[in-house]
């Protein structure tokens, strides 16, 4: 890992993200870039289409780079490598360019809470983002005075096609030296034997050679209360889970699962392109 992105809009959820990725970026050497994205029509640029806008797109730009030059005096940026972006373009769209032109390996974004964090899962720019970005993307909620990961739960049907994802969230866990909790999830009405669960997640673990993690087979009345109770127990700094592109979340996070689950997630959220 080399990158990080970080979207903000100079808000204080931003601004949360900025120091998670600026701590990860001081203990082991990364860089990142801080990307703003200005929401206006491109034509604003092309003069010759758009004289009577061109005043009003030049004053948001200058805006942002005036945000960045106050963002960039913050003393927890101090001695990290920071790259500065700001671009007329669609939000969503505009990410995702981003971290394919500057080979970004985890996006960092911030959250506005329970109302934000719907928003995110549910029909926002940032929302898009999880759901196409081929990136991981570690969604930060709150504050973080410091941020380390040392539990990390990892939820997840352990069918085939998440194989990789979980070589993600390997690589993840080598950084921090964290230990994985693989937790597979009983509900009533998808009950699986504990003997079944067990071979299923050896199977799917098979060739990975990290040893620090846990196997938890946990029942509850459904998957993302099952996921909350169990981080809850073992006071989880991170949880993840594997996303499925315009399908929408796997497994767990379809429909109203995806808005329990992320709406009463006090933690830090990271999710894995399958």
């Amino acid at each position: 890992m080399k990158k990080i992105l970080v979207p903000t809009d100079f808000s204080n959820e931003a601004e949360n993200a900025v120091k998670v990725a600026a701590e990860l970026a001081k203990k082991h050497n990364f860089e990142i870039v801080l990307l703003h994205m200005l929401d206006l029509p491109i034509q604003q640029l092309n003069t010759g289409s758009a004289p009577a806008d061109l005043p009003e797109a030049m004053y948001f730009m200058k805006l942002a780079h005036k945000q960045f030059e106050d963002v960039l005096k913050k003393d927890y940026l101090r001695d990290i490598t920071v790259t500065e972006t700001v671009d007329f373009h669609d939000i969503t769209k505009g990410i995702l360019e981003t971290c394919e032109k500057e080979s970004i390996d985890l996006i960092v974004m911030g959250s506005h809470g329970a109302e934000g964090l719907k928003e995110l899962f549910i029909g926002s720019n940032a929302e898009k983002v999880v759901r196409h970005s081929k990136t991981p993307v570690l969604v930060i909620k709150n504050r973080h005075e410091h941020f380390d990961i040392k539990e990390f739960v990892f939820a997840s049907d352990f069918k085939n096609d998440n194989k990789e994802t979980y070589s993600q969230a390997v690589k993840l866990a080598q950084l921090f030296d964290a230990k994985i909790h693989l937790l597979y999830v009983n509900t009533p009405s998808n009950f699986v034997t504990t003997a079944t669960s067990k071979v299923r997640i050896f199977d799917f673990i098979e060739g990975q050679n990290y040893n620090n993690y846990t196997i938890n087979i946990y029942n509850d009345e459904t998957v993302e209360k099952g996921i909350l109770n169990f981080s809850k127990i073992i006071n989880a700094d991170l949880i993840g889970i594997s996303t499925h592109g315009r399908q929408g979340i796997a497994h767990f996070f379809n429909g109203s699962i995806s808005e329990d689950l992320v709406n009463h997630a006090n933690r830090p959220v990271i999710t894995f392109k399958i």
